[in-house]
């Protein structure tokens, strides 16, 4: 009932900010179609999607750099010929011995343009939507990977956040 009071909102003209709860930006998109929404009101309503999760950020006191190993470097997509400093969480008394001080966010934006909204209307599959997306722009993985490679968080913590 939600959904579709918004939608219609969104027909009128308003613009409706929403929270909806799922791993990816056109997680979004499925969960909106699983939960009845018709695909010619989904592609005519929505013009953007947000993702966001929350990692937790390496504490600068104590935070230990590495060199990437093949299998990181495979996991960030870089080149093991040249494997860039990576950091590992260790603990210290500033950090209650976790490693880790505080958050940050990682996001996935999708902007909803002709040939996406003619792919929601479509009704094609999540994969062939997330390949548009991409296409469009960075994952919220990605967004992890750089956050990582800026040696802000740790390759484990986004594998945790970001599952797949």
């Amino acid at each position: 009932e939600t959904v579709e009071i918004a939608i219609q909102a969104s027909l009128t003209g308003h613009l409706v900010l929403s929270t909806l709860h799922t791993n990816t930006a056109v997680g979004a998109i499925t969960r909106l179609q699983d939960m009845g929404v018709e695909p010619f009101l989904l592609s005519s309503s929505v013009i953007g999607v947000i993702a966001q999760r929350l990692v937790r950020v390496l504490c600068e006191d104590c935070k230990i750099p590495a060199t990437a190993d093949a299998a990181e470097c495979e996991l960030l997509g870089v080149l093991s010929d040249e494997p860039p400093t990576i950091y590992h969480a260790k603990g210290c008394e500033k950090c209650n011995q976790l490693g880790y001080r505080g958050r940050q966010g990682i996001y996935e934006i999708i902007e909803v343009d002709e040939s996406m909204k003619t792919r929601i209307h479509d009704q094609v599959g999540e994969q062939e939507l997330e390949t548009h997306a991409r296409s469009l722009g960075p994952s919220i993985r990605d967004d992890g990977i750089r956050k990582v490679l800026a040696g802000s968080t740790t390759i484990e913590e986004l594998l945790r956040v970001v599952k797949g």
